[in-house]
């Protein structure tokens, strides 16, 4: 089976490439600067802000199976500059949509951002209401893939975190680094999400491709706080809780609002056997992980 993997490089993206590596899938992903030196892989140039050669690849590559990773996540960069973040986040989707509609399965992967906070833990047929325009632009590319595609998957995940060579850094990792060296952590005591990591998420997206599962499923990890995150890894990491500093979101004086609370049931998941491990056994592996793969780089 042929696989279309953009965003190969990323946090996610290189999750998802090795484990479809690994189980033998004709893997091509999409890079945008420099491809890591992964065999087994067909590695393709992208931009998302050059729609019609979004149209070439898929063109030329033909896959059965198109897994959409790649978006403009930054946040307050996303609020700042909302060109960018439209045309990376919706346009560049709805082309490679159009382009893909016809593969036995388009997955798309999406954002506890779509909800507006107000009260948390969000099912999948609850009604989005993004506070932020990141979140607008993944729920407009939500609604695209939704309506033009043929067979789709919508993945909404909350706060990845976890370690990948060229992936983009993340509150986990910033964490992890600063309470290996004994250094403070400012961690938000006013805001709940899913922290979702990464390695086991890929594992559930890969799942997903071989067993064909359609339509919207929440896959995420538990409802925290960001400081309750950072106090359950300094206990893995076995160092001193108080290093952990409480904060509030209105000290950070951030460009974008943020939902109050983002958190994700997780029941469908969870009866499609795709749930994710207990938090200190995701936070046990990323420190794991860390140690091996940062040492190889």
């Amino acid at each position: 089976m042929r696989i279309l993997a953009t965003g190969g490089t990323g946090l996610l993206g290189y999750w998802v490439v090795k484990v479809l590596r690994d189980r033998g899938f004709d893997v091509y992903a999409t890079y945008h600067e420099k491809p890591p030196p992964q065999v087994d892989v067909k590695w393709v140039r992208l931009d998302l802000e050059n729609l019609d050669s979004i149209a070439n690849i898929v063109r030329g590559v033909k896959p059965d199976v198109v897994i959409h990773l790649a978006a403009y996540t930054d946040v307050d960069g996303c609020e700042v500059n909302k060109e960018k973040a439209y045309r990376v986040n919706y346009s560049a989707t709805k082309a490679l949509a159009r382009a893909g509609r016809d593969a036995e399965l388009f997955v798309y992967v999406s954002t506890d951002y779509v909800f507006d906070g107000a009260r948390g833990m969000y099912r999948e047929d609850d009604v989005p209401a993004p506070v932020n325009y990141y979140g607008l632009t993944k729920l407009l590319g939500e609604v695209t893939v939704e309506s033009i595609t043929s067979s789709s998957c919508i993945v909404r995940v909350s706060g990845l975190y976890g370690y990948s060579p060229a992936g983009k850094r993340n509150f986990g990792l910033i964490a992890l680094e600063k309470l290996a060296r004994r250094e403070p952590v400012e961690a938000f005591v006013d805001q709940w999400l899913s922290p979702t990591y990464v390695k086991f998420l890929a594992e559930r997206l890969v799942k997903i491709v071989e067993t064909r599962i359609t339509g919207t499923i929440h896959i995420a990890g538990e409802r925290l706080s960001r400081y309750e995150f950072a106090t359950a890894l300094a206990d893995v990491l076995g160092v001193e809780r108080d290093l952990v500093k409480p904060k509030r979101v209105e000290e950070a004086k951030l460009t974008a609002p943020r939902p109050r609370d983002s958190s994700l049931d997780t029941s469908k998941a969870r009866g499609l056997s795709l749930v994710l491990p207990p938090l200190q056994e995701c936070l046990k592996d990323m420190v794991s992980t860390y140690w091996k793969l940062a040492g190889e780089v």
